[in-house]
């Protein structure tokens, strides 16, 4: 016997038991963002190799050994979107959607990147974006927060940590990389391979290393916040002072660098302890020179993305959560006049009443058996149809979830009792 076909490691199947859950976070995730006004843009998966080269930068881990990339029967380098702000701005460009313009929108679907797979980290895993083009100012970097802040709130989570810090711009950013080369060659010895090969390429990496080893060394690096000019540091006063009138609690951390090169002065995560190395659950910031990067005019843009699959092992086991029933009425049929007359019906009770999840049994069953696959369901009523109430215009209804007595009624009073 041929061995079944197993999912790809890193790439699992959200079960039916399981998506009520997803399918009621993802309603919290449409209204709050609506309550901002940001509005939805879909996105293709596959895009050109080249835009996550230019824009996520070719010495970073994505690009370097994290993307599912394959040449197509035109030899065209094609990649799975590793993430989704590139091809957002991508597509903005292709549209003219930038010109003199502003704009807050919202992605939502796959992205794929070829990591060792852990609880909360998938080689296929979904996300959130969200991206505003053509502000200046840190009162949209404080709304992303607000935005993400009230999320936490609707989902009822308090467990998670606000972390800021600013880049600053790449000029100020280039002089503190050199100081940090050169604080970092004057301790080589004490570097893992891992940074070593970070070192000439992307040094700031180094400060966001988990090996413990190291800890002490980086505690001691030069501060990016010493190097920022008066810009930059108004540019992040105006965004804490902002969180502090609002009492949002945040904590400064000037290790806080982010894994793509397109950062520019702020940059946050929201991080949790509770789900182990993978804490970050919400993360982005300011990318105000990826437009240009990708060949657009110069403009202002700040975003986050979110893991949807972290967020939802925070929800893991919370049993206060509303849950959708795919099942609110079990239609059982018993005996040939039945099981014609029952299709015609169901047809009636879905127009009459849109909102009723309704199930018809099909097949070949006995009466027992149909009534346990009406309870399995998890149906709030088995509605019963037999020769003799087809015959009398009439069907049964029996609560399943209530001490309720069965009743008979007609198909009129039966629209009646189910108006939900």
């Amino acid at each position: 016997m041929a061995k079944n076909i197993q999912a790809i490691r890193g790439m699992h199947d959200v079960l039916p038991e399981q998506t009520s859950r997803w399918q009621f976070v993802e309603q919290t995730l449409r209204d709050v963002l609506g309550a901002y006004g940001y509005a939805e843009i879909r996105l293709p998966i596959v895009e050109k190799t080249e835009l996550f080269k230019r824009s996520i930068g070719e010495v970073t881990d994505i690009v370097e050994k994290e993307m599912y990339t394959f040449d197509d029967r035109n030899a065209d380098s094609l990649t799975l979107r590793p993430e989704g702000t590139a091809g957002c701005v991508r597509a903005c460009l292709e549209h003219g959607l930038l010109h003199n313009q502003v704009h807050r929108l919202w992605y939502y679907g796959q992205m794929f990147r070829y990591e060792r797979p852990q609880k909360g980290r998938y080689r296929q895993f979904i996300q959130l974006g969200v991206e505003t083009y053509g502000m200046e100012g840190p009162e949209i970097d404080a709304e992303l927060i607000m935005l993400s802040h009230r999320l936490w709130r609707r989902l009822g989570l308090d467990n998670l940590e606000l972390q800021l810090n600013s880049l600053g711009t790449v000029a100020e950013r280039a002089v503190y990389r050199d100081k940090l080369v050169e604080y970092f060659n004057a301790n080589l010895d004490l570097l893992d391979s891992d940074s070593k090969r970070r070192l000439q390429s992307n040094p700031l990496r180094i400060l966001d290393t988990k090996n413990p080893e190291m800890q002490e060394l980086v505690s001691h690096a030069p501060a990016l916040m010493d190097f920022l000019g008066a810009e930059s540091k108004a540019h992040f006063k105006g965004l804490t002072d902002t969180l502090e009138a609002l009492q949002i609690d945040y904590t400064i951390n000037q290790r806080l660098v982010r894994g793509l090169d397109y950062y520019s002065k702020t940059v946050f995560e929201w991080v949790t302890t509770e789900l182990g190395a993978q804490g970050t659950v919400c993360a982005g910031g300011r990318y105000d020179g990826l437009i240009e990067q990708l060949g657009g005019k110069p403009n202002y843009a700040v975003g986050f993305a979110m893991g949807m699959e972290r967020l939802l092992a925070l929800l893991e086991y919370r049993d206060d959560l509303p849950v959708v029933k795919p099942v609110d009425a079990y239609l059982i049929l018993v005996g040939e006049a039945a099981e014609k007359a029952g299709v015609i019906l169901a047809e009636q009770l879905r127009d009459a009443l849109p909102n009723l999840h309704l199930q018809m049994h099909c097949g070949a069953a006995s009466f027992k058996s149909q009534f346990k696959k009406a309870d399995k369901s998890g149906a709030d009523y088995a509605l019963i149809l037999g020769e003799d109430e087809v015959a009398d215009n009439k069907i049964s209804l029996k609560f399943l979830r209530r001490n309720t007595e069965q009743r008979t009624v007609s198909f009129a009073e039966l629209t009646e009792l189910l108006r939900i």
